[in-house]
């Protein structure tokens, strides 16, 4: 029997997903539950299972393709079972518009002598007519041009990243509001429990979200949608781009158990080994760039979340407590919000919950 092995929807708004890598090869053995192949769509990696056993007789789409959801990724068939006529999956032809030059016989020689398309000519003769000098001027222009390197193709989680930020920018209207928090006595609790700032500062946000239900929601055809769990993500940069691990119910967590859940789900990213259920599925998000000597930022909301908090190093500073000049370590937090949805006073009150948080003498906010 000819059994299909097809492309799955990963989300409900996944149209295509990526091929990985090939677990099998055409010819192999393979049993129905088996992995065959890897795929990626909206940053999520998934192993495909054989719905069937028998032999992958034919692999219709090569590793690094982008293919529609529901199309047929490899065919298993019986091993003495007649292969059907297959086509290969390619990437969608570029459609060229054909466009009607108009260059002078001196500048149509000259680019035939050098190998320039006319297309990317601009002409500056009567009515765009090209002339020999523009295509002179291009030929000079392409020697000074810098040399290419290496070419990366935006494919797997660096296309979906692409494409979720240019959504997110395009209908979300970005405002960014900054605090500077102190985090002496963070840096203590660091100190004695081992714990990281990142670790405090989901805990933190959990509180702050807590109390200011309206970050932790969604817009969706015309209506606020607030959110009954608190999944709070944080970006991880890997290899292969930046992914978005989520602690659910951070809220009902406290610091020790979002230290181990935050410590696993980043070694398994950087691992590659994140499955779709630990990046789905956040109401709110965390950035930190820190560790790269970052200051401040502007985070962009990761969409369909309403709100992302970017976070920068903690640096000693000279600050006045008590009228006295003293340095203390300090760190700037900067909280990008849905203006369609929160307004900016909301929003500097939630900042403010989670500055408090951080600053807590007792630690009591932080356990």
């Amino acid at each position: 029997m000819v059994t299909r092995v097809m492309m799955p929807r990963l989300s409900l708004t996944m149209k295509e997903g990526t091929v990985v890598q090939w677990f099998k090869k055409e010819g192999e053995r393979v049993e129905k539950g088996e992995s065959v192949v890897e795929v990626l769509s909206d940053k999520v990696t998934y192993e495909v299972e054989a719905p069937a056993s028998g032999v992958v007789r034919k692999i219709l789409a090569e590793e690094g393709v982008d293919v529609p959801v529901a199309e047929t990724l490899a065919i298993i068939t019986a091993p003495d079972e007649e292969l059907p006529e297959v086509e290969a999956v390619a990437e969608a032809p570029v459609e060229r518009v054909e466009e009607r030059i108009v260059a002078s016989p001196a500048a149509k020689r000259l680019a035939r002598e050098y190998g320039v398309d006319l297309v990317q000519v601009r002409g500056t003769g009567p009515e765009g007519r090209i002339v020999e000098e523009d295509v002179r001027g291009f030929v000079e222009g392409a020697k000074v041009a810098p040399r290419v390197r290496e070419v990366i193709p935006l494919t797997g989680i660096r296309k979906t990243a692409a494409e979720r930020v240019s959504l997110s920018a395009r209908t979300a209207p970005h405002s960014t509001i900054t605090m500077e928090v102190d985090m002496s006595n963070a840096a203590k609790l660091r100190e004695k429990f081992e714990f990281s700032y990142t670790d405090m500062l989901v805990k933190a946000v959990a509180k702050a979200l807590t109390e200011h239900p309206i970050m932790n929601s969604t817009l969706e055809k015309g209506q606020i949608k607030i959110f009954e769990d608190v999944n709070i993500g944080v970006a991880v940069a890997t290899e292969k781009g930046l992914v978005v691990p989520v602690i659910r119910n951070a809220d009902k967590k406290g610091l020790k158990e979002i230290s181990s859940t935050l410590k696993e789900l980043v070694e398994k990213a950087r691992d590659g080994r994140l499955t779709r259920e630990e990046m789905s599925g956040g109401t709110f998000t965390i950035t930190n760039l820190g560790m790269f000597g970052v200051d401040v930022f502007t985070p962009i909301i990761n969409p369909p979340e309403t709100a992302i908090l970017g976070v920068g190093r903690v640096v000693e500073k000279p600050v006045v407590v008590n009228k006295k000049i003293v340095t203390e370590p300090m760190m700037h937090v900067s909280l990008s919000f849905d203006h369609r949805v929160v307004d900016g006073s909301p929003a500097a009150q939630f900042l403010q919950k989670v500055k408090r948080v951080l600053e807590s003498p007792n630690h009591v906010d932080l356990t």
